[in-house]
């Protein structure tokens, strides 16, 4: 940092000179950067080519799925298609995203220059790109990509091909990543807020990027314990998930699982931030229950640990067991329906309207009970049992992880945006692609809850006639969906490149709070050198 003590808000005036002697231009700024919003940038590109990515391989396996019969792609790719949609989209499309909007946001929000450790930042993000490239290109190595599912359940994995090395090296990779920014994001929250600004002061996104970074460091040497075992049972010669060899493939699942569900909660607490920043800001109103909002968030995260093996009700868990975990799994509604009622509460009266961030909002608080109450539905073991590995449980984990990360990311980027580019996206075409994607999203993944129903096993490329209706109405809304995001690229890119014609305010929006709304659109590349005062 400078030695001169410099305000915020000349960035544009007589200190020009200053902010653009930091870093280099051209190629060599990006790849060389240590400022928190060109990585914030880049994770969100990234994030962005990988969701395109990861939905091109699920249109893929809509087209294969329109009708019975085998008439798009081979078995062999629709399993690879099918894993490398799961692992894409989560690792490489959702999480990169959210650790973007905290790249970018919780400096400005907690008044910090920078975030903590800003050459570490610059790695975090540089080790993505190469296990992306890992994973897109294991489909090209002889034998194809990993093909066990996402969840990469032996023996299936064990008896693959090199695609399932790359696909571990890449898991690798990306828990670095993930490790590292978690690291940066707690130091940074813990040590770097602005006088004044306690912790029960900070914006909710910031609470709950404290608790998600403690359950990334928690849970990805976990998933990194799993793959390595996985690993050497492949290429060295031990039996830990081997059965042949007097090991047990069903302590992958324990092992995985207990990594597999607190990352739902990695995935869901930001999303939960970014709503708890948007509701009050267009409400007009505090956030209801601040508190315990806290206490909620912090509560899920606890809960998560101890709920794993409700993915495995029929690997022959004991009935005790069975019972414990069914319990465990309903107490999460608990602190999942405060939050929801907080939400609603803060709605309560308020003076609302309805630009496009709210509307994704209101959409994410739809869709995501609706997915919650499809998971209180299976938390039951018997009818879990039934409905195990079939689509219903697809219909339940995209209504919560699309509904409720994806849609939040979208209203992140559309309430945020300006703040990034200094210009307002455009109302209109913003509605247009919130409509556009709501109505697609249900009528792709509503009627997979009646295929489940009827007894359709996920994870196949052919399937009986009697669920031809439903798969034809699905694969129909899931080029739909696609499409919305080709339109919301185009109306990102408006607003981007300043076509939309709007400026936008240091506050585009009246109802919103915080330090992030006091500076300049579009934010200067340095920010707080001289940190505010919280009062």
């Amino acid at each position: 940092m400078a030695s001169v003590p410099h305000d915020h808000t000349h960035g544009h005036g007589h200190d020009a000179a200053h902010d653009h002697d930091h870093h280099p231009t051209g190629i060599m700024r990006w790849v060389t950067t240590t400022n928190h919003k060109d990585i914030g940038t880049m994770y969100m590109l990234f994030s962005f080519v990988m969701f395109i990515a990861g939905g091109i391989m699920a249109l893929g396996i809509r087209a294969e799925l329109f009708q019975p019969g085998l008439q798009v792609v081979r078995p062999e790719l629709f399993n690879q298609l099918t894993t490398l949609h799961g692992i894409v989209m989560i690792f490489g499309a959702i999480m990169p995203a959210f650790v973007g909007f905290a790249n970018w946001m919780l400096p400005l929000q907690l008044g910090a220059p920078d975030m903590a450790f800003a050459r570490m930042n610059n790695w975090s993000f540089w080790l993505l790109p190469p296990a992306a490239i890992l994973l897109i290109s294991s489909f090209f190595v002889p034998g194809g990509a990993a093909a066990g599912g996402w969840t990469l359940y032996p023996p299936l994995s064990i008896q693959s091909g090199i695609g399932m090395d790359m696909m571990i090296f890449a898991v690798h990779i990306m828990g670095a990543s993930s490790i590292m920014g978690s690291i940066n994001i707690i130091t940074t929250i813990l040590n770097m807020r602005a006088p004044g600004m306690t912790l029960m002061k900070m914006p909710m996104f910031a609470w709950t990027w404290l608790i998600t970074a403690f359950l990334l460091i928690a849970t990805m040497p976990v998933l990194a314990g799993a793959v390595t075992m996985l690993l050497t049972d492949r290429h060295f010669g031990t039996t830990f998930f081997n059965a042949a060899g007097g090991g047990d493939p069903v302590m992958f699942q324990h092992i995985f699982w207990f990594f597999g569900h607190p990352e739902v909660y990695i995935i869901a607490l930001p999303a939960f931030g970014v709503v708890s920043q948007i509701i009050p800001a267009f409400s007009r109103k505090p956030l209801f229950g601040y508190a315990s909002m806290v206490y909620a968030t912090a509560s899920i995260a606890i809960l998560s640990f101890i709920v794993w093996a409700h993915h495995m009700y029929t690997t022959g868990l004991p009935v005790a067991g069975q019972l414990y975990f069914m319990y465990a799994t309903m107490l999460i509604a608990v602190p999942t329906g405060v939050k929801v009622f907080n939400w609603l509460a803060t709605m309560w009266r308020g003076s609302i309207t309805l630009e496009t961030p709210m509307l994704f909002c209101l959409g994410f608080l739809f869709l995501f009970t609706m997915g919650g109450f499809t998971g209180l539905v299976l938390s039951l073991t018997p009818v879990d049992i039934q409905l195990h590995d079939t689509y219903y449980v697809v219909a339940h984990f995209h209504y919560v992880m699309v509904a409720g990360a994806l849609f939040s990311a979208f209203a992140a980027v559309y309430y945020w945006g300006p703040k990034w580019t200094g210009w307002m996206y455009e109302e209109k075409l913003g509605k247009i692609h919130f409509w556009w994607s709501l109505i697609a999203f249900n009528v792709t993944f509503f009627p997979q809850h009646f295929l489940g129903l009827a007894g359709m096993p996920r994870r196949i490329p052919d399937y009986n006639q009697q669920f031809e209706n439903w798969n034809m109405i699905s694969s129909v809304g899931a080029f739909a969906f696609g499409l919305a995001q080709v339109f919301f690229i185009w109306v990102v890119w408006r607003m981007a490149t300043g076509k939309s014609g709007i400026r936008a305010a240091a506050k585009p929006w009246d109802g919103a709070e915080g330090l992030e709304w006091t500076v300049p659109s579009p934010a200067p590349y340095h920010t707080f050198e001289t940190p505010p005062v919280v009062k």
